[in-house]
């Protein structure tokens, strides 16, 4: 399965030549993530009368491979058309025929079952039947129609298929990572799918998230994403992961769709695709992976799309109810603990799925958020160790808020505290912080109240402020 691929030794591509073709098409293609689409007028009459079967449209695709020219790839709608209003996020997936099992209609009714009435106004569902078999595509497309006919209609379901004329040979590909030939044919594939996929979504919604055809979702997953996206308006951004696995729950700008999609076409044969995103966020200047927890989406299938060999990969991450997305105000952190290398503080209170590890910890040590405003608060969540390192935690420490910052020779602090509570197995959350301090908060201090001979990592520090 793709999904494992992602924990096994990464080989790149050659970098000098990743470069440059990639330089080349970025400054081609930068401004170009338009899609032409002939017979609009058409589409619209058929999108007003509800037909689900239409005729063929054609939208155009650069063949980057070797720089010809546009190739026409021709789009089938099997269900649904797309509406003139741009929604707020796409969710796409794409599915071929398993050997052992179908977990589509489960997805999608995953999908829709977790969102709110208003939330589902914002989105809109592409699935690719990304399947040679026209009788299977057939088949799923009836079961489609009948389990989901009221969000075809009202278009926040579309289901497309691409002629299989449209791909590129499957035959004779490079044995990268001497990988058997039927595991090259299948990743290879998989990266054209989702190439067209992303193509045709360019135009749909403000974001795009991939997920895969055997998840389920969190409840109200798309508030959690919005809230996720506010936060993080006015910082650089290609990726935010909101999974740990493979290819689900990768958020993009829709901008950025159709050079994602160009990228996944030119180097289609060269590595899964997992691997090349790491590639083209790299080449976009995302040097760190971005994840946020708790993961908004699980894997659920049994059995892969290759082989049907038995896969029960799971995110220990995910949580059905995950809404609650901590907000983490600006703050700067400060800590008179030793940084062990380049394990500094703010690593344990960013989106990074990095963290904090200091060392020779001692009583007296703390480490210090210093908002730059003052907040009313009401939950903090800290936890201390990894699973890899299960002893790096505070055995012995304290949970401190205060107020009335002052500067100091040592960086900025907080002339009073008010202690919230202690750590119990490296671990601390306080609710309803409201009701135990009367002031606006500056400052959270984290004191260690025993030295201790292990190290500590501290692997996440959580903020929720109080809602107006």
């Amino acid at each position: 399965e793709i999904k494992m691929r992602c924990f096994r030794k990464r080989s790149t591509i050659p970098v000098l030549a990743v470069l440059v073709i990639c330089l080349l098409c970025l400054n081609l293609y930068m401004e170009d993530d338009r899609y032409v689409m002939e017979g609009e007028q058409r589409v619209a009459r058929e999108l007003t009368s509800h037909q689900l079967n239409s005729e063929k449209y054609v939208h155009t695709f650069k063949d980057l491979t070797n720089f010809s020219g546009a190739i026409n790839v021709t789009y089938r709608y099997l269900a649904g058309f797309p509406i003139p209003r741009k929604r707020y996020l796409t969710i796409g997936l794409s599915s071929v025929k398993r050997k052992r099992g179908n977990y589509l209609l489960e997805t999608i009714k995953s999908i829709f079952d977790q969102s709110s009435y208003e939330e589902l106004n914002e989105i809109v569902v592409v699935v690719h039947l990304a399947e040679f078999d026209l009788l299977w595509c057939e088949n799923i497309v009836q079961g489609i129609s009948r389990k989901f006919a009221h969000h075809i209609i009202s278009g926040r379901l579309i289901v497309i298929h691409t002629p299989e004329e449209h791909y590129p040979s499957l035959d004779g590909l490079k044995r990268n990572y001497n990988d058997p030939e039927d595991r090259v044919r299948f990743r290879s594939k998989q990266n054209i799918d989702y190439a067209f996929l992303l193509n045709f979504c360019g135009n749909l919604s403000n974001y795009y998230v991939m997920l895969e055809d055997d998840i389920r979702c969190s409840r109200n997953f798309l508030s959690a994403i919005k809230k996720v996206i506010t936060s993080r308006e006015g910082s650089y951004w290609v990726t935010l992961e909101f999974s740990k696995l493979g290819y689900i729950g990768k958020l993009y700008h829709s901008r950025d769709l159709s050079r994602l999609g160009q990228f996944l076409l030119m180097f289609y044969q060269e590595m899964p695709c997992d691997w090349l995103l790491i590639h083209f966020q790299g080449l976009l200047a995302q040097k760190d992976v971005i994840r946020f927890k708790p993961s908004l989406f699980q894997h659920m299938g049994y059995y892969s799309s290759f082989r049907g060999m038995e896969n029960k990969l799971k995110d220990d991450d995910f949580e059905e109810d995950s809404f609650d997305i901590p907000d983490n105000p600006p703050a700067t952190l400060y800590t008179n603990m030793n940084v062990f290398e380049h394990y500094d503080p703010g690593k344990a209170y960013s989106s990074v799925d990095e963290y904090f590890w200091g060392k020779s910890t001692s009583a007296g040590n703390y480490f210090a958020i210093v908002l730059e405003k003052p907040a009313k608060i009401d939950k903090l969540k800290i936890e201390t160790g990894t699973d890899e390192r299960q002893n790096d935690i505070l055995h012995h420490g304290a949970l401190e808020v205060g107020h009335n910052v002052v500067v100091t020779k040592k960086g900025k602090q907080c002339s009073s505290y008010t202690p919230l509570g202690q750590f119990q197995h490296g671990k601390i959350e306080i609710r309803d912080i409201g009701h135990k301090v009367e002031f606006d908060i500056d400052c959270i201090r984290i004191l260690v109240t025993e030295s201790q001979k292990e190290w500590l990592i501290i692997r996440s520090i959580s903020i929720w402020i109080t809602q107006q």
